[in-house]
């Protein structure tokens, strides 16, 4: 049985982008790229939507032999789409027309690697709905973008118990959170209970 990731980089108001900023926040943080950098390594099969799909061919077509869309056109990208038609011009991409919770819960049964999704959002909310996903990271750069914040993330999730499996600090304040999801039928029995939560001891 192969595993599924869902992968986000928010802002801690979680939205995946904002009006106007740049890229990552416009934060230059070298231990996240070099973390990043050390993830490429990793054999996953990248998931994603049309939208995605586009706004990435276009940038390794624009950037060339940067080593990180290098990683990324040898990497075998599955791309979810009706509207596109083959042959997909990225190297190592395949098109599938079909529903998207239906091949990933298929793939997991037959894959040779796990998947790893890349953006889309809706590709995303579809397989966390279908409780396929195995492990949800999101990596929370410091800042809310109330004003201009675009493409929630969470709009449409279903309610969602994390249990945390990872975390780690890089400079200057990001925060990466990895959990195993499980789809709640309602809230938490009991509630939760902090330390600042606990009942006084009677004695």
């Amino acid at each position: 049985m192969q595993s599924v990731m869902v992968d986000f980089i928010i802002s801690l108001d979680g939205y995946a982008s904002a009006k106007g900023w740049p890229g990552l926040w416009g934060v230059d943080s070298p231990e996240y790229l070099a973390w990043l950098g050390s993830q490429t390594g990793d054999p996953y099969t990248y998931l994603m939507g049309a939208t995605t799909y586009r706004l990435m061919s276009g940038f390794a077509e624009q950037v060339g032999d940067d080593p990180g869309f290098a990683h990324l056109a040898a990497t075998p990208k599955v791309v979810f789409s009706s509207s596109l038609e083959e042959p997909l011009p990225w190297t190592n991409s395949q098109l599938v027309a079909t529903d998207v919770v239906d091949w990933v819960r298929a793939a997991k049964e037959t894959a040779d690697r796990p998947m790893h999704t890349l953006g889309s959002l809706s590709v995303c909310r579809a397989l966390i709905s279908a409780g396929l996903v195995d492990r949800f990271r999101v990596v929370i750069f410091p800042f809310i973008t109330g004003a201009t914040g675009q493409e929630r993330i969470f709009d449409g999730y279903p309610d969602l118990g994390l249990e945390l499996v990872e975390h780690q600090t890089f400079a200057p304040g990001l925060q990466l959170l990895e959990y195993v999801p499980t789809i709640l039928d309602g809230p938490p029995a009991g509630g939760i209970t902090g330390p600042e939560t606990q009942p006084e001891s009677s004695s």
